[in-house]
C-alpha cells in the first residue's frame, strides 16, 4: 500500500500539517501509535521556532533594541496563552520549565524543602510515572518523611474507598496522575483534590498525558500544583509549565539563582523578582515558550472537545478490534479512558511484539512505561501501548490490526 487512505477531510487536512507522516519506514507509510511518548509536530510550531531564529533571535527582558523586545513580547505573550488555556487565572501562576519532571522537582525542592519535616507523609497512587515517585522519594529520604501509596485495583482504577484514611494529619502533599499513560485510567482529579483540600492538604496533579487530550479548567479543579510538556501536547521537547497558586509561589525561596530572577544585586544582599521571573534563571527556552504557544492554538483551532471526543472514537474502535486477537489482554480498563490502549498477547515478550511492528512501518511503545511500581501490581514486566492523536485515523487501526495479526502468528 503506497499511501493511507483519510477518509474524513478534516483529519485529511491535519495529517497535511504534519510532514513527518509523509514518510516510509521500512518501506512501509509511517503509522506512529506513540503519542505517549511525544507527539509529532505542525508545520505552524515548526515555523515559529524557524521565523524566531530567522527573524527575531534575540535574548529577553534585557534588551531594548528591536530584536530583544520582540522576542521579550512574544515570550511574554505566550506565557498568557498558555495561562488562559489551562484556566490559571493569572499568568502569573505559570512558569515554563523544561518540562513535566522538572517542573515537579522544583516543587519537591521549592515547597518540599520548605514544609516536609521528619515523620510527615507524601501521598502518591500506585499508577504514578516514575517522575512523581522518584522527586518524593528522595525528599522523603532527606527529610525522614514517609512515602505513600494510594492502590488500584484490577482494572486500573484508584482505590477511592482508602483515600480517606491514607489522607492523615501527617500528610503534606498528595501528587496523583490525571490521566495515566500506562493504563489510559482518567481519575477523578476534583474528587481526589476536594478530598485532600478537606485535611488542608495541597496538591499536585501530572497533567502530562491529560492536557493533550482534555479540556483542562485549574479554576475548577483547584490544584495547588498543575505539571505538564509541551513535547506531549504538539509542542517542542524541552518546555513544560509548572501551574502554582501564587499564596505558594509567595513563600518560596529561589529554585536556582542567577540572571534574570532578580530587581537588584549587591556583594551584600539580593532582591530577588515577584512571581514566575524570580524562578526561570538565565536564558530560558524561548522560542520552546513560543513555539508552545502555537501548539495551543493547534489545538483550541480543532477545537478540545473535538479533539477529545475523535480520539476516544479511535480508542473505541481499536479496542473493539484488538478483541480479534487470540490470547490478547488488555492492561487498563477503567471505565473512563484516554486514548491510551496497553496490551500483552499470550506470553509473547512486548518487546518482539514492538519490533515486527516496525518492521512493518508501526511504531509504538513497549516495556514497563515508567511505571514499573505498576508493572508489580499486574504482575508483569511491561506492555505494548498504543496512544492516539489527532493525526491517527481508524484506517491506520485497521492496517496495524492485520500486522499484529501477522507478527502474533510469527513469534506463536
Amino acid at each position: 500500500m503506497e499511501a493511507l487512505e483519510v477518509i474524513d477531510p478534516k483529519i485529511s487536512a491535519i495529517r497535511k500539517q504534519f510532514p513527518i507522516l509523509e514518510q516510509k519506514v521500512n518501506g512501509k507509510p509511517l503509522i506512529y501509535f506513540d503519542n505517549g511518548a511525544t507527539t509529532q509536530k505542525p508545520l505552524q510550531v515548526i515555523h515559529s521556532i524557524v521565523d524566531y531564529y530567522s527573524s527575531y533571535n534575540s535574548n529577553i527582558h534585557r534588551g531594548v533594541h528591536t530584536l530583544s523586545q520582540t522576542a521579550t513580547a512574544r515570550y511574554d505573550k505566550a506565557r498568557v496563552i498558555v495561562g488562559s488555556f489551562i484556566n490559571a487565572g493569572t499568568s502569573n501562576s505559570v512558569i515554563f520549565t523544561k518540562g513535566t519532571t522538572d517542573s515537579i522537582n522544583f516543587v519537591a525542592n521549592a515547597y518540599g524543602n520548605k514544609f516536609v519535616h521528619e515523620g510527615d507523609e507524601i501521598l502518591v497512587t500506585a499508577m504514578e510515572h516514575h517522575s512523581n515517585i522518584l522527586p518524593w522519594q528522595e525528599l522523603c529520604k532527606r527529610k525522614k518523611a514517609l512515602l505513600k501509596v494510594l492502590p488500584v485495583d484490577e482494572n486500573g482504577v484508584l482505590k477511592y474507598d482508602e483515600l480517606d484514611s491514607l489522607l492523615t494529619a501527617k500528610t503534606k502533599l498528595f501528587a496523583f496522575t490525571h490521566v495515566s499513560n500506562t493504563l489510559g485510567t482518567v481519575n477523578d482529579v476534583q474528587r481526589l483534590t476536594e478530598a485532600a483540600h478537606a485535611k488542608n492538604i495541597p496538591v499536585l496533579i501530572d497533567g502530562a498525558q491529560a492536557v493533550p487530550h482534555l479540556m483542562v479548567d485549574l479554576g475548577l479543579i483547584d490544584a495547588d500544583f498543575y505539571v505538564f510538556s509541551g513535547h506531549k501536547m504538539y509542542g517542542p521537547t524541552g518546555i513544560g509549565v509548572l501551574y502554582a497558586k501564587e499564596k505558594w509561589l509567595n513563600q518560596f525561596n529561589v529554585y536556582q539563582t542567577g540572571g534574570g530572577t532578580i530587581k537588584s544585586v549587591t556583594f551584600e544582599q539580593t532582591e530577588y523578582s515577584e512571581g514566575p521571573h524570580k524562578f526561570e534563571a538565565g536564558t530560558p527556552n524561548i522560542e520552546g515558550a513560543i513555539a508552545l504557544a502555537e501548539a495551543v492554538k493547534f489545538m483550541e483551532d480543532f477545537g478540545i472537545a473535538n479533539l477529545a471526543r475523535y480520539e476516544h472514537e479511535l480508542m473505541e474502535y481499536a479496542t473493539k478490534r484488538l478483541d480479534e486477537i487470540e490470547g490478547i489482554k488488555l492492561i487498563g480498563t477503567a471505565p473512563c479512558k484516554a486514548g491510551v490502549i496497553s496490551f500483552n498477547v499470550g506470553k509473547i515478550h512486548p518487546f518482539d511484539i514492538g519490533t515486527l511492528l516496525d518492521k512493518q512501518g508501526i511504531a509504538v511503545r513497549t516495556g514497563h512505561h515508567c511505571t514499573q511500581p505498576l508493572m508489580q501490581c499486574y504482575n508483569i514486566q511491561g506492555t505494548v501501548r498504543m496512544s492516539f492523536a489527532v493525526y491517527n485515523t481508524k484506517q491506520e487501526i485497521d492496517v496495524f490490526i492485520e500486522a499484529l495479526k501477522k507478527a502474533v502468528k510469527m513469534l506463536s
